[in-house]
């Protein structure tokens, strides 16, 4: 009723009759997908529906997220990547419809949330949608913008902290400095937006969250906003900067060495050109320092970049989209991710994004039907590990990576170690997963769980999930796994003795596709009998792999819609 009232009262403004400048494109969208969207396959939100000669608005939307994702204009991105008159008229189409079937509030059309995307798409597409338009189409355009510029500026407050609210204020700066008329915005947003970078992005460059990929979101919105000051002749506000200056570092060093990011706590690596934009435009040249970036620890070799989540999980309202990933690692080589996590799995539905959320869908160790930190009926992730501990070595050799956590303590008087080496040249990586009691009650509750178990063990695993493209075969009688990459690069992957050691099915949950994925899982499995339990293995390249590898193949992550 209250978005009702204030639309009603945004539709009361005098409607702009055009910019103040000329809008630059800034989003970057999926050449790919537009094509496929003009073509009538219309897949948002890990949804797909054909529906060709249909208009967008006639479609029963079959969720929520494909709503969202609709009503805020995502797609218009995609069909400015692919940029011909078809794209164009249909781009041009949809906006009329859209403006004609939606001139009053209802949800999901006009929440603050989904208002604030549209807005930015709408003046960030200008030129692709307005060039050789008619008066009415250009008149319904800024008179729809207006309103909703207005509404925003309104509604921005019932937003929660994070990402949804800096878009939603980056709309109003971004539409108050480009359109006439809309200029008494900017002031008030600028200052609510500098609010939130202080409350918000911490002195790291973190984010509560601690997801990477909502981190680059965020800082990409942070420069758009930059750059329409700048065409302007105005400052940002210098907390502005200030948050620009803090992120760049910490994305880096969650940038793997195929240029994506790492997978962790419901984000993907992130569509391909947005990282080193936004980083290119961010232009931060303030050093890093600790060893961590927004809770996770880097390793880097050679070709190697191996990245661990080394600090206790997101909790309260922060932990909607978290994971129980408490040291689980991902590896990439070159190009060519390695070892991963499973991934979100919001895109394919609930069951998966539980279950891309528990432990053993992480390249880490857990206990049998036990994650590091469980869901409660509000979806939120408690329970975890209450202290984590890092160490990290680095010298001209090698880099040393040890840490622990105490998830299991309460329950099984059990501590997980992680121990990490990775050669200078990236070449190999010498791993260990311990299981161990730290003081005498410790001792006393691994008995009484023993006891539970008839004295046979507490039953643990370690795993590995495997990228979707590396293809992995068990060999020297069951104790190693031969993983070959697309490059042509070979990794061998050995367990010590006493370990069994079995090559099982997986999934890789990938954004941007209809159906997760199948690949393989390397599992060490073993049961805890003793105060201490540890599990040794190997990660190394083979020897007749050359130090560097031409690899010029184009990987279809994220882009083929057909796997």
């Amino acid at each position: 009723m209250a978005d009702r009232f204030h639309a009603w009262r945004a539709g009361k403004c005098a409607a702009a009759t055009g910019f103040v400048g000329q809008p630059e494109p800034r989003s970057i969208g999926s050449y790919n997908k537009g094509r496929q969207i003009v073509a009538g396959n219309l897949m948002f939100a890990g949804e797909l529906i054909e529906a060709p000669d249909t208009s967008l608005w006639d479609i029963e939307m079959p969720s929520a997220d494909f709503s969202s994702e609709a009503h805020g204009f995502l797609w218009l991105d995609d069909l400015a990547a692919a940029g011909d008159a078809k794209a164009r008229d249909l781009a041009g189409r949809w906006l009329s419809e859209w403006i004609a079937k939606y001139p009053a509030p209802s949800l999901p059309a006009w929440s603050p949330e989904v208002t604030g995307r549209r807005v930015i798409r709408w003046v960030n597409n200008a030129l692709f949608i307005l060039r050789g338009s008619g008066a009415d189409i250009s008149y319904d355009y800024y008179t729809s913008l207006s309103k909703q510029t207005e509404f925003l500026a309104r509604r921005w407050r019932v937003l929660p902290s994070g990402l949804s609210r800096f878009e939603a204020l980056v709309g109003i700066i971004y539409a108050g400095l480009t359109i006439e008329g809309m200029q008494h915005h900017v002031d008030p947003a600028m200052k609510a937006l500098a609010s939130d970078c202080d409350a918000h992005i911490d002195a790291q460059g973190a984010i509560a969250s601690r997801n990477p990929e909502e981190l680059l979101d965020v800082l990409t919105h942070l420069t758009w906003v930059q750059k329409a000051c700048a065409a302007v002749g105005r400052e940002p506000a210098t907390a502005i900067n200030n948050a620009v200056e803090r992120i760049g570092p910490t994305l880096r060093a969650l940038r793997h060495a195929d240029g994506g990011l790492t997978r962790f706590h419901g984000g993907g690596r992130g569509v391909d050109g947005k990282l080193d934009q936004a980083l290119a435009d961010a232009a931060s040249r303030v050093a890093r320092t600790g060893d961590t970036a927004m809770g996770f620890a880097r390793l880097n070799g050679g070709r190697t970049s191996l990245i661990v989540d080394a600090s206790p999980p997101p909790v309260t309202t922060n932990a909607r989209r978290a994971h129980a990933s408490t040291l689980a690692m991902e590896l990439t080589s070159g190009r060519r991710p390695l070892i991963v996590n499973c991934g979100a799995g919001v895109s394919f539905g609930d069951r998966w994004a539980r279950a891309g959320r528990a432990t053993p869908s992480h390249s880490v160790l857990h206990l049998e039907g036990l994650s590091s930190a469980q869901l409660n009926d509000e979806g939120h992730l408690v329970g975890g590990p209450l202290t984590v501990q890092l160490d990290i070595q680095r010298t001209a050799e090698n880099q040393k990576l040890g840490a622990a956590h105490d998830a299991w303590a309460g329950s099984h008087g059990l501590t997980h170690v992680r121990e990490l080496e990775l050669s200078a040249d990236g070449r190999v990586l010498n791993g260990s997963d311990m299981l161990t009691t730290m003081n005498d009650a410790d001792k006393n509750r691994f008995d009484l769980a023993l006891d539970a178990t008839s004295l046979q063990g507490i039953a643990y695993s370690v795993r590995f999930h495997l990228h979707a493209e590396v293809d992995a075969s068990q060999d020297m009688a069951g104790r190693a796994v031969s993983l070959v990459l697309r490059s042509g690069e070979i990794w061998v992957f050995r367990a010590s003795e006493g370990v069994q050691l079995s090559l099982e099915p997986s999934v890789y949950l990938e954004k941007g596709r209809i159906a997760p994925r199948a690949t393989m899982q390397i599992v060490l499995s073993g049961k805890a009998v003793a105060y201490a339990s540890q599990v040794k293995w190997s990660l190394s390249k083979a020897q007749d792999t050359p130090l560097a590898v031409r690899d010029l193949f184009n990987s279809d992550d994220a882009r083929d819609w057909n796997d």
